[in-house]
């Protein structure tokens, strides 16, 4: 590595977030709120992007789907953004950078301008609550969770360590998995749309169950 920083923890309120943020076309990728995320940047006109957002204070960038992939200018109505935490540059001139998440956002318009990447005019208001502290799930029950998680993972053949997700709360561990499945486009779109984390949870659970049965594990289902 050339070299590797982690930039200061900010917290935001309203007020705070700005009206337009360059935007990260991801296909199959989502981020939720405090949640981590780490992406590869390599592309030039994205290696131009985190340069620019590293001068900002705010250093946000927006993470949003394509409706089909490959089609940059076709995005969904819904994203969200996330901070640049930490940062590191390769010899071969790629930035690992980790986002983590600060709130959804829905895109009003594109914004052209002078820049190789897209910036977009977004409305933070109807998730305001993404900035709050950790939503709860009141009927949250962990082991069965992760015991559907763990026949989920065996049955798409993944592989993620069990025992910092007992440790970490609901909310983290409920958008981490959402975020880590191996769901389609626009599964993960629903899941980020879900207006609350008992929502997120309840889908996240049929979604796995349904990767389960199609999987052959009858047993699951009962």
């Amino acid at each position: 590595m050339a070299g590797s920083k982690s930039a200061k923890s900010a917290e935001f309120g309203l007020a705070d977030l700005p009206e337009q943020i360059p935007i990260f076309p991801l296909s199959g990728v989502i981020l939720l709120p405090r949640v981590h995320l780490p992406l590869n940047i390599f592309e030039p006109r994205y290696l131009v992007m985190l340069n620019d957002v590293l001068k900002t204070k705010d250093r946000l960038i927006g993470s949003i789907q394509p409706v089909e992939k490959g089609n940059e200018q076709n995005l969904h109505g819904v994203g969200c953004a996330g901070r640049v935490s930490k940062f590191s540059e390769t010899p071969d001139n790629r930035y690992l950078i980790t986002l983590t998440g600060v709130a959804r956002f829905r895109l009003m318009k594109t914004v052209s301008g002078f820049t190789p990447y897209n910036r977009a005019k977004v409305d933070w208001s109807e998730f305001e609550g993404d900035l709050s502290p950790a939503a709860n799930d009141l009927r949250f029950d962990r082991e069965p969770f992760l015991d559907l998680f763990l026949k989920y993972m065996n049955v798409t053949e993944s592989q993620y360590g069990l025992k910092k997700m007992r440790l970490i709360n609901a909310e983290t561990l409920i958008n981490m998995v959402a975020i880590i499945g191996q769901f389609d486009t626009m599964e993960k779109q629903a899941l980020l749309e879900s207006p609350s984390l008992a929502d997120r949870r309840t889908a996240l659970e049929a979604l796995m169950r349904i990767a389960i049965l199609q999987g052959g594990d009858q047993e699951t289902m009962q």
